[in-house]
């Protein structure tokens, strides 16, 4: 199985083109960009007799006789096969997808593009067939992730000083937090806040004015507010989600899972295991700044704050599961418990 990441990918474009390229993964900006930058290193994209882009519910036929052509005046042909649903198409137009594959001829090049289908890898038979089959003819699987953390930043700060305003680590790390992953999304983010600031400093108020928040940073917000004893802004985060429909549960899950950060932290601590072993033990991922959070909030903390308020969040559980109880009062009296908690070490009924 021919499966690679964008640092090889960067490296093997250098050398030269392959046949077949299946490019998947969570980051729809990277895959775009290089199924364009694959494209146009094979032929001109304007060209209507050597490029070729087709969907979902295309007949493979035509694709078929595309790809068999000799180039037009041309080294190479491309065809860009997007979002084709190979889970949901049927066994005879699968087994014609993997036959294209596996005789796409030296002067062509086939990229297949996933954006919106999704590719269960590596629990999908049918996926793992196109990934063997492109290999056998020396195709290259690759998979395109968000970038860890740190490339984001650096991402981020460059890119404000070359817009000419300045953006320091922290602040960068929390517009990931609050816009989310995506490099599109925070490309966007990056331009609407230098072009706010006009040459000046982006810091954290900044980006609570200008940038747009995901659902998830403003539950990890909320929770943010509740270790700082901020109950005005904590109730306010609360309406907001409120409003915006979020299930209880959700924002629950959300809060208890900063907790169940600081514990797994706090134990950590404690056996002589350092944060980066807690993130591969528990598949934590390029998520692994939460726990560097978490270690941070730990300042306010000890065990039995966080067995106090472990308690509080298993309580809260069970009365939103309890017939007709209000799960907006539930949730602020949660609020509520954990505050009391941080603030005076104890309990409150």
């Amino acid at each position: 199985m021919a499966l690679i990441y964008e640092d090889q990918l960067k490296r093997k474009l250098k050398e030269g083109l392959s046949k077949v390229y299946v490019l998947f993964g969570e980051d729809g900006f990277l895959k775009k960009t290089y199924t364009e930058k694959i494209s146009k290193l094979a032929c001109d994209t304007d060209d209507v007799f050597n490029y070729l882009k087709l969907g979902d519910g295309c007949d493979l036929q035509n694709a078929y006789d595309f790809i068999l052509q000799l180039p037009f005046m041309s080294d190479k042909k491309c065809l860009v096969l997007w979002d084709y649903d190979f889970e949901e198409c049927s066994k005879t137009d699968f087994e014609r997808l993997c036959a294209l594959i596996s005789e796409v001829p030296d002067d062509a090049v086939l990229i297949l593009y996933f954006d919106s289908v999704q590719v269960n890898f590596p629990k999908s038979s049918r996926f793992k067939k196109i990934v063997d089959t492109a290999g056998k003819n020396g195709g290259l699987a690759v998979r395109l992730d968000h970038k860890k953390t740190h490339e984001l930043i650096k991402i981020l700060t460059d890119g404000a000083k070359k817009r000419g305003c300045s953006l320091d680590s922290n602040t960068a790390k929390y517009l990931i937090q609050t816009a989310g992953e995506d490099i599109n999304v925070l490309r966007n983010e990056l331009d609407k806040l230098c072009a706010f600031v006009k040459g000046g400093v982006i810091d954290n108020k900044t980006v609570d004015n200008v940038s747009v928040k995901t659902v998830e940073s403003s539950v990890y917000r909320l929770a943010g507010y509740i270790l700082q004893s901020d109950i005005n802004k904590a109730f306010s985060i609360l309406d907001e989600l409120v409003f915006m429909r979020i299930e209880p549960f959700i924002i629950l899950y959300s809060i208890s899972s900063v907790y169940v950060d600081m514990y797994r932290v706090f134990q950590g601590a404690r056996k002589g295991i350092d944060i980066s072993q807690i993130a591969n033990d528990f598949s934590y991922g390029k998520r692994d700044f939460v726990l560097e959070q978490a270690s941070y909030n730990l300042r306010r903390m000890d065990e039995n704050k966080l067995t106090l308020s472990l308690e509080a969040i298993v309580d809260a559980d069970s009365k939103l599961k309890s017939f007709g109880a209000d799960s907006k009062i539930v949730l602020q009296q949660l609020i509520v418990k954990l505050i009391y908690i941080i603030a005076k070490g104890e309990s409150v009924d």
